[in-house]
């Protein structure tokens, strides 16, 4: 692409250029007097109603999201956005949960309910039920060709009842031969193997189920997920049993069985159970995320998106969690920097590329909405010139709790050597320290990869994240309005806005020149 011209990269910061007419010079268009319509009042105003107990914690697919997607609506039309969804001001996805009904193991005269005694994985076991079936124990449940848990074991429509872990020799080492730094056997290995001999289940035994059955109603349902098309190959279901089960199910000491497995004299044990009975639905969640857009001028074709997510974590223990900064501040941002470009607008100084204001909801189950959007893109992602995404920006913290005035920029580094420069000199207005330190890849909180911007970037369309940094209410039922740092919100609000207003009428849309995902 062509580089910026001289003489826009030497107008005044706070300004840009308007759509140039053939050698006529370019006028300038002053964003500051728009950008001090982001107020901190109106902030405020906003930001009492996002994180309000009405909105009962904006949990994605319940009744407080949805309020707080009509709202958000509302004022996209009250500031006289377009709606930004094929007409409509929503964009309606389904999610899907899984939630267990019913599930005991029944053996030795003894029933085991599910989370006491045993456990699996709601999401990948699938529904099952049987009588009287045998079961046998293959030691570690390996199959390789210097051991082999199988030798001489008929486990066609059986249960296979395996020990954790891999064999070992008496220095503690593996017995088994591999390259340096190979992993152990992994469950899914060991579940490839009993399904090659044709058993129905799985029931591994591990100390660890007491301690993890008693996570209780969390272990009897799935997060959120998107339906796949793909076809999974077959792996026998898999429980994870107590050693109490074992021996029950083998009418054998498991203490015993595992001592003569250990000592490399593995015993032979068969059981049955009287009953193995797994039971689950599947409920489909309705979310959406919001969008508004105003067309550009003579770059209309070409889309700048602001974005934040409107979701946040609910009702927890009986507690609303408003999220007031997470992200109710990112969320109010928007809506203000869209009442700022419309006023903009109607003055007569619309941006020449279109932006696109939308808040997702689903980013607290992994970053659901965004996915969904840039898989189901509204607007080609080709002509997405840029994100800039807005999580957590109302608060401080601990590391800066005696200079306040800083803002967190990650991203603007990954893909495009123009955003920097962009963003630093949007910042001559603001004056915030921009703190870089989550740009470095080695960050263990790999924040990078832990809101919607990301999911952009993964189409290699550049980014900003703008971000606060983690407080004491973090996810917590502290995190509300009345903590907000109003004056520093909107401050970091209008960073964000001269940012977009640099992007949105440029003459070159960001390059991308980078490779760092």
């Amino acid at each position: 692409m062509k580089k910026l011209p001289l003489l826009a990269s030497l107008l005044a910061v706070g300004t840009v250029a308007c759509a140039q007419v053939a050698k006529k010079p370019v006028k300038a268009v002053p964003a500051t007097a728009f950008a001090k319509g982001i107020t901190p009042a109106d902030l405020k105003k906003h930001l009492y109603i996002i994180a309000s107990d009405e909105m009962e914690g904006r949990e994605t697919g319940t009744p407080g999201q949805y309020k707080a997607a009509r709202y958000i609506a509302d004022q996209f039309k009250r500031v006289g956005l377009q709606p930004g969804a094929n007409g409509q001001w929503e964009q309606p996805f389904s999610l899907f949960q899984d939630t267990l009904t019913r599930s005991v193991i029944t053996a030795g005269g003894k029933t085991w309910e599910f989370g006491n005694g045993f456990y699996s994985s709601v999401r990948e076991t699938v529904n099952q039920s049987m009588g009287q079936t045998p079961v046998v124990f293959a030691g570690y449940g390996i199959t390789h060709e210097q051991y082999d848990s199988y030798k001489d074991l008929d486990l066609n429509d059986k249960i296979v009842l395996i020990a954790d872990g891999e064999p070992l020799n008496a220095e503690g080492k593996p017995l088994i031969t591999r390259a340096q730094g190979a992993p152990a056997p992994a469950l899914k290995d060991k579940l490839r193997a009993a399904a090659n001999k044709g058993a129905r289940a799985v029931f591994l035994v591990s100390d660890r189920v007491p301690a993890m059955g008693r996570a209780g109603d969390r272990l009897r349902r799935t997060g959120l997920y998107f339906p796949t098309m793909t076809t999974m190959e077959f792996i026998p279901n898999a429980y994870f049993i107590s050693p109490e089960v074992a021996t029950a199910i083998l009418g054998k000491p498991w203490a015993d069985l595992t001592a003569g497995l250990k000592a490399g004299k593995p015993e032979a044990a068969t059981g049955q159970v009287s009953e193995l009975v797994f039971e689950k639905g599947q409920n489909e969640i309705k979310s959406s995320n919001v969008l508004g857009i105003l067309p550009g001028t003579d770059k209309k074709n070409e889309y700048l998106f602001i974005t934040a997510h409107y979701d946040h974590i609910g009702v927890i223990n009986g507690k609303v969690h408003n999220g007031a900064d997470d992200d109710g501040s990112g969320t109010v941002s928007v809506i203000a920097m869209a009442e700022a470009f419309m006023k903009a607008k109607k003055a007569g100084k619309g941006p020449r590329r279109s932006i696109v204001f939308m808040t997702v909801s689903g980013e607290e189950k992994g970053l659901l909405g965004s996915r969904y959007y840039t898989d189901n893109p509204i607007y080609p992602l080709s002509e997405t010139v840029a994100d800039l995404n807005i999580d957590m920006i109302g608060r401080i913290d601990a590391d800066h709790a005696k200079d306040s005035n800083y803002v967190y920029i990650i991203g603007d580094d990954k893909l495009s050597s123009d955003l920097r420069p962009i963003s630093e000199a949007a910042n001559r207005q603001t004056k915030l320290a921009l703190d870089y330190r989550y740009n470095d890849p080695n960050d263990p909180n790999r924040f990078y990869y832990r809101s919607d911007h990301y999911m952009f970037a993964q189409h290699k369309i550049p980014i900003i994240f703008y971000f606060n940094g983690v407080h004491p209410d973090y996810h917590g039922e502290g995190d509300e309005p009345h903590k907000i740092s109003y004056g520093l919100l909107a401050k970091r609000a209008q960073l964000v806005f001269y940012t977009a207003w640099d992007i949105a009428n440029r003459n070159e849309r960001p390059k991308v020149d980078r490779n760092e995902k």
